[in-house]
């Protein structure tokens, strides 16, 4: 006995949502590579007075790295490190008679000078009350001016080099010359972010940062 035959439009009625299953997934992967690419910059450095590397969280030391390695090429003459961020909570406990086992640079110092950046050349700043890229700026901004520099290296992970690099070059591209350097051996890969939740978090923080940098400018809070 022979099979009826499907209709060449019902074959098409049945590929048609594998049709676009696929499109679909082959467009969101181009829209998430370009996401992922967006917040990424880097520059190809002249020698600099300092490769300054800024402070956040596990993501800092491939920013440590990357400083130590601007310093044994030549290209940063100096290291700048910040830190020793203090919350009302933690002040409250230092009053109350809490000690830190070691100074707050301590890490910072021994992977810099492990990897060939004599201590004499790191410049150490306290800025206890740093939340966020701006807040950090504010502080470290002035003590580079302070020097008299003319170009730095800023030194950050990928994910947070470009709005890094526009917001030090909107407060102080009129001081000195900026280079934005994002750390080589910073895990985030703008290809694949969305394969990785911790990625995913980096990305989707790093945009709401803009969103928030950007409703500060407009209504002035």
């Amino acid at each position: 006995m022979s099979q009826k035959k499907v209709p060449f439009y019902r074959r098409m009625w049945i590929l048609a949502p594998l049709a676009l299953m696929a499109f679909v997934f082959l467009i969101s992967g181009s829209l998430f590579r370009i996401m992922g690419g967006m917040i990424v910059v880097s520059n190809r450095p002249s020698p600099s007075d300092a490769a300054v590397v800024l402070n956040s969280g596990l993501e800092y030391y491939p920013r440590l790295i990357q400083a130590a390695d601007l310093y044994r090429q030549g290209l940063a003459a100096h290291v700048v490190i910040n830190g020793n961020r203090k919350t009302d909570s933690l002040r409250d406990l230092e009053r109350r008679g809490f000690k830190r086992c070691c100074p707050w640079d301590s890490d910072a110092v021994g992977i810099l000078t492990m990897l060939g950046v004599p201590e004499a050349k790191i410049i150490r700043i306290s800025n206890e009350d740093a939340y966020d890229t701006v807040s950090e700026a504010e502080v470290v901004g002035p003590e580079l001016i302070n020097r008299k520099w003319a170009t730095v290296i800023i030194t950050t992970s990928k994910f947070h080099s470009r709005r890094a690099k526009f917001i030090w070059q909107k407060m102080y591209a009129s001081r000195f010359k900026i280079f934005m350097v994002s750390a080589k051996t910073d895990p985030y890969d703008p290809n694949n972010w969305w394969k990785d939740g911790r990625q995913i978090r980096w990305v989707l923080t790093e945009y709401g940062a803009w969103i928030f940098y950007w409703w500060k400018e407009i209504t002035g809070i």
